[in-house]
Formats: structure tokens, C-alpha cells, sequence
């Protein structure tokens, strides 16, 4: 069963974002509180470029199998201090396609719109981490795996332990791109 393992929100820009028992979604904006939250883009490089382009990124889901893994390399992280308000467990963030909407707890469903673009802010955190969550395929191809992006289609409140049921798009599935 694929679960919602923590919860995290920061009305302040700040890297890391304070565990919550709860959070609250709202559709179009994002997380009740979050600095985030918006109808437009709200990351600061994003508006110093463009602040009128739409908020693609209201909510930032990461799997906490990542937490373990970075944990296992030597760089102890755990929920909301890679900057994500929902971590998850159990489900392949990653593989989804854009357009899969998320069921989180009883109410809440957001829609996937991309892979979250890490910064140097993670090696600022913790150096030398950032290789650990982008790099390089065998290809030449840019791999990202500091979680991905979504927007609030229906509100609702999400707690830890919450269940989560993905509905995959209907039609051809697009990979995820960053947004």
C-alpha cells in the first residue's frame, strides 16, 4: 500500500520545511500556509524571470525511499528537509506520468506536472548530495530524483499515514519533464 509517510509546510522561504501533523490543500493554490502556495509561480528564480507564468509546482511530493538511500550513502535526511511538503512511501514518484492524478487521504487529489529541478540549496544542505540526486544515465540522459511536482485539484486535508491511489492518465503517457 502506497502511503503518505509525513506532511511538511513553511510560511518562510526556507530550505527546509517543519514537519506537520496535518496539512491543508486548496484547489488552484496548493498547501494552506505554504509560501508555495499561489495561483502563479511563487519559487524565487521563477518569478525574477517570469512572476505572471502559472504555479506548475504547488505541491512537492518525494518519496521517503530516497530519505533511505541518501541516509544509507552517508547523508542522514528525513521528511521536509529536502523542501517537500508530502513525503510519500510505496509509490514510484518517478515513473509516473505528467497528468497522473494522486488520491491523498479521503478528499485530496493533485495532478502531477513534472520533476522538480534540484539545486545547489541541496549541497548547500548537505555537500556533496546533490550528485546523489542528479546526474547522468549511462545514455548522456539528466536524471532528477529529488521528487516531483503537482498542482491541487480538489482540497482537502492529508496527515501521515493516509493512504495514496494513483489514476494514470487515460490515452499515451507522457514522461515527466522538469517544471
Amino acid at each position: 500500500m502506497s502511503v503518505v509517510a509525513a506532511v511538511s509546510r513553511s510560511s518562510a522561504y526556507t530550505f527546509t520545511k517543519p514537519n506537520a501533523g496535518a496539512i491543508t490543500l486548496v484547489a488552484g493554490l496548493g498547501v494552506e500556509g505554504d509560501v508555495h502556495a499561489g495561483v502563479t509561480v511563487k519559487h524565487r528564480s521563477r518569478v525574477r524571470r517570469d512572476p505572471a507564468q502559472p504555479n506548475l509546482r504547488q505541491v512537492h511530493l518525494m518519496h521517503a525511499e530516497l530519505h533511505d538511500e541518501l541516509t544509507e550513502a552517508g547523508y542522514p535526511v528525513s521528511a521536509g528537509q529536502l523542501g517537500e511538503n508530502v513525503t510519500t512511501r510505496g509509490i514510484g514518484l518517478l515513473g509516473l506520468p505528467r497528468g497522473t492524478r494522486l488520491h491523498l487521504g479521503a478528499a485530496a487529489v493533485v495532478e502531477v506536472t513534472g520533476l522538480r529541478n534540484p539545486c545547489l540549496q541541496i549541497d548547500r544542505f548537505s555537500p556533496g548530495m546533490l550528485k546523489l540526486v542528479a546526474g547522468r544515465g549511462e545514455d548522456g540522459s539528466l536524471i532528477l530524483r529529488a521528487g516531483i511536482m503537482a498542482v491541487v485539484l480538489t482540497g482537502g486535508v492529508v496527515e501521515p499515514g493516509d493512504e495514496i491511489r494513483a489514476v494514470l492518465p487515460a490515452g499515451s503517457h507522457e514522461p515527466l519533464a522538469v517544471v
